[in-house]
């Protein structure tokens, strides 16, 4: 993969709200095909980054770049025009309560009219099927379904559009072990399925290991590390071995004291 240019490049992205720095010039490559997941803990900058990429949030300087180019400097329309080619899995969810499952599912597709309406429960049911779910899943609605089954259905919806750009913001928030095992699971099976770059922010390291090929932790607006998910827990660097060790004593705890 030398000399390959990077699905998404972050280069000094940098972001404030008021007096509070948030993000302190984020760089960052993500190579195509792979799964990156980026770890630290509550309150780093973690989704908004992520909302920084889907343009919710508009940083303060930097370069964002998707296939090589900056989508900072692009008409408003050419940037959605990129990003409508990234899925999304929201940390709760976020399925609308007022629709049936199927009607979540392929509620993107409904509002491009790239489907009819009479086609929607049978192209939903295909996207169940990809999460290990029924067809008869479709007719219910999200306040009848557990919290894992949610997690299916939103990633179901995620797929619909088949994105070539993957986001997962908590995937396994809320779920006991071995649900989230099994979302975790389904969301290595659908990445590769696609073919699309995965991008998961998390501070849940066994979560990190099953997801990602490659990994990165943000500590005071930075990335202070970056390599394969597999090193997560013997990364040599004082402050993400103590982070993904969930060590009381170390640099992280040293500056909460201050």
């Amino acid at each position: 993969m030398s000399g390959a240019v990077p699905k998404i490049r972050l280069r000094n992205v940098r972001k404030s709200f008021g007096e509070k720095l948030v993000l302190d010039g984020i760089d960052l490559d993500i190579m195509p095909g792979t799964s990156m997941v980026v770890i630290g803990g509550s309150g780093t900058g973690k989704s908004v980054l992520l909302k920084c990429i889907l343009g919710l949030l508009e940083p303060d300087a930097g370069t964002i770049e998707i296939d090589g180019t900056d989508i900072l400097v692009l008409p408003r329309h050419e940037q959605e025009a990129i990003r409508s080619r990234i899925g999304m899995l929201f940390q709760n969810g976020a399925l609308f309560d007022s629709l049936s499952v199927w009607e979540n599912v392929v509620f993107g597709l409904l509002a491009q009219s790239k489907i009819s309406r009479s086609e929607g429960p049978k192209k939903a049911a295909d996207f169940l099927a990809q999460v290990g779910l029924a067809a008869s899943v479709g007719d219910l609605y999200p306040a009848e379904l557990s919290g894992g089954m949610q997690k299916r259905v939103a990633l179901a919806r995620a797929i619909a559009a088949t994105p070539d750009i993957m986001f997962f913001d908590e995937p396994t928030t809320g779920l006991d072990p071995i649900m989230g095992a099994v979302i975790d699971d389904l969301v290595v099976t659908c990445v590769k399925q696609l073919g699309s770059t995965a991008v998961a922010i998390t501070h849940d390291i066994a979560s990190a290991r099953r997801i990602g090929d490659a990994a990165a932790m943000i500590h005071q607006g930075r990335i202070i590390w970056s390599g394969p998910a597999n090193d997560l827990m013997d990364s040599g660097n004082p402050i993400v071995d103590q982070f993904t060790h969930g060590r009381r004593e170390g640099p992280i705890q040293m500056e909460l004291r201050r």
